[in-house]
Formats: structure tokens, C-alpha cells, sequence
């Protein structure tokens, strides 16, 4: 590809005008051929792509009587190094995990396809989707965890400390989203949504429903680590009382709990890194940041998700104290 940049005006940071593009096809009724391409600079630095000599792009290409009309030029080409990349995690996690890596990759495309071809058309389509996320999350949550240990008693722990806790990361989205006036719109490009021709969609529901699918996977990851920790005491004494091994569970949880919580709050703030440096720049009073909407969403998001992986320790650990101990442990 070959570009011409001779239209372009600068403005400080600001990049406006057209970009003349000479592209060569790659692929389909015209491989091989040369076109030329306009790329339309707006000022943008969010929205904008701006090309160089040797690029691969995505483009699309209008034909009219078997003769191109015009190409666009949609974006950069990262398709190959999404692919090597996935190549490189598939092939560490194998020769890392074995063939607990393995069904680590299973358990992530199945909940990759779950989202985006059940999930996401079910919400569209204006199923409720708080009821569609729950469905859902049970599903994966049964699943991943069966991959994990199979069918046995510590399946059925890690997955009932998994869905209460769920279930309680719904049920504080559902009651703090209506008492604190968080309307779904917050959401990136949900506006956008409603004007493609989804007005119907309840985008407050979706909202909540996000609320317990981003915090799902850490409370999976803490209920198996305390299904496993009762299950090696068990293992190790069984002659353990069911109290006493509810205890190791919290004691476990407790140790577990600091650092996850702290992964919640670490996902959510990375996302908002920038708009927190533009309140601190602007010198923006706390008392103001913490009543936009928008920071509110995201302190609901973290401590609604926090409040709820906190409860996944005593639910597990009651779950595993019972369960796990007494006459069947010779079934571990």
C-alpha cells in the first residue's frame, strides 16, 4: 500500500483531511489489482486510522456492473497476530498445565460461544437479560467446574458456592442500580445500540446483568480453591468434624479473598485509568467524581462484586464442611 499524505492539515494533536491510499487486493474478484482510497481524517484520535506505505488494511469494496466504484478503508489488518497470539497462550497453558490445560481452553471456548451465540442474540432479540445471564452463568458455571473435577462431591460444592455467591452479586445490581438512578445508557456505545434499531431494549437490565457476568469467573476460581483446600484436609484427616472443616474453609477464604477482591477492583479501575487522570488533572473535586454516574456504575460494579466474592467463602466452606466430610470421604 501506498499513501499520500500531502491533504492532511495538523492542528496541534489534531490530524484533519483526506488520505490518499493506493491499496493492492488481496483477496477476491479483483486479487491482484491496484485501486485508489480515501481515508477521511476527522480529528479524532479515538476514532481515526491513519495508514502507512506497507500496512495491511481491511477494506471494502463497492461494485456496481462488474467495476469497483469506491473503497473503504475500515482498518488496520490484526486478524494474524490475534491468531499467534492465541497460538502462544494455547501453547504455554498446554505445556504449562498438561492436560488441565486442555480442558482450560475447552471451558473458555465454551463460554466464548455461549456468550456470542446465545447469550448476546437472546438479549437482542429483548429476552430479559438479567433472567438470560443467570441461565447462562448456571450453565458455564455447571460445565467449567465438571471440566475441573468431574463428577463428584467437589463438583457440587464449588459449583453451590459459585451460584450463591451469583446470586447475590444479582441480587445488590438489582437493588443499588434502582437506588442510586443508574440508567444503562452508561454503558460504551449503548446509545448507538438503541438507534440501530433496538429501542426496545431495556439497557438498565442489561447493566445489572453485567454486574454479577464480570465478577462470575472470580468466584468460580474461589470456590475451587476452597473445595480443593477442604478436600486436601479431608484427604489428609478424615476424621475431621463437619464444623472443623467449615473452619479450614474460612480459613482458606480468608486468605484468598484479599487478593480477588483486589482483582475486581484492578479490572474495573484499568479500564477508567484515563478519565481518572483527566479528574485529576482538571483538579475535579472527590465529592464530584463520586457522584458521576458513571463512577458510581463503576463502584457499584466493584463493590457489588466484591460484596458478593466475599460470600462465596462461608457459602463454600459450609458447602464442602458438609459434603465433603463424614461417611462418603472414601468417595473423594
Amino acid at each position: 500500500m501506498q499513501t499520500d499524505d500531502s491533504s492532511i492539515r495538523d492542528v496541534g494533536l489534531i490530524r484533519t483531511g483526506e488520505q490518499i491510499c493506493i491499496v493492492r487486493l488481496e483477496e477476491g474478484t479483483f486479487k491482484g489489482e491496484a485501486f485508489q482510497a480515501v481515508n477521511l481524517l476527522s480529528g479524532s484520535l479515538s476514532q481515526d486510522k491513519e495508514f502507512h506505505e506497507g500496512d495491511t488494511t481491511l477494506v471494502v469494496v463497492s461494485v456496481s456492473d462488474g467495476e469497483v466504484t469506491s473503497i473503504t478503508m475500515t482498518d488496520h489488518y490484526r486478524i494474524g497476530w490475534e491468531i499467534l497470539l492465541a497460538v502462544l497462550f494455547i501453547l504455554f497453558l498446554v505445556f504449562f498445565a498438561g492436560p488441565g490445560g486442555l480442558r482450560s481452553i475447552l471451558s473458555f471456548v465454551i463460554t466464548v460461544l455461549a456468550i456470542w451465540k446465545v447469550l448476546i442474540p437472546c438479549c437482542l432479540k429483548g429476552y430479559n437479560p438479567i433472567l438470560c445471564g443467570l441461565g447462562i452463568i448456571v450453565i458455564l458455571t455447571i460445565a467449567i467446574i465438571i471440566l475441573v473435577y468431574g463428577y463428584d462431591r467437589r463438583s457440587l460444592v464449588s459449583i453451590l458456592g459459585s451460584l450463591l455467591g451469583i446470586l447475590t452479586a444479582c441480587i445488590l445490581g438489582m437493588i443499588f442500580t434502582g437506588a442510586m438512578n443508574i440508567h444503562g445508557a452508561i454503558m460504551t456505545d449503548s446509545e448507538s445500540l438503541l438507534y440501530s434499531g433496538y429501542a426496545g431494549l431495556n439497557l438498565t437490565q442489561i447493566f445489572m446483568a453485567s454486574i454479577f457476568l464480570g465478577a462470575s469467573g472470580a468466584m468460580m476460581d474461589l470456590s475451587v480453591d476452597i473445595t480443593s483446600g477442604i478436600s486436601e484436609v479431608v484427604l489428609k484427616k478424615p476424621d475431621i468434624g463437619k464444623w472443623e472443616a467449615v473452619g479450614c474453609g474460612i480459613h482458606i477464604g480468608q486468605a484468598a479473598m484479599g487478593t480477588m477482591t483486589t482483582t475486581l477492583l484492578l479490572a474495573y479501575a484499568g479500564s477508567f485509568i484515563i478519565q481518572l487522570m483527566v479528574f485529576m488533572a482538571q483538579g475535579t473535586p472527590l465529592i464530584n467524581i463520586l457522584n458521576y454516574k458513571y463512577i458510581a456504575s463503576e463502584i457499584l460494579q466493584t463493590l457489588a462484586g466484591s460484596f458478593a466474592l466475599v460470600t462465596v467463602a462461608p457459602f463454600t466452606a459450609m458447602a464442602g464442611g458438609i459434603l465433603l466430610t463424614g461417611k462418603k470421604k472414601k468417595a473423594l
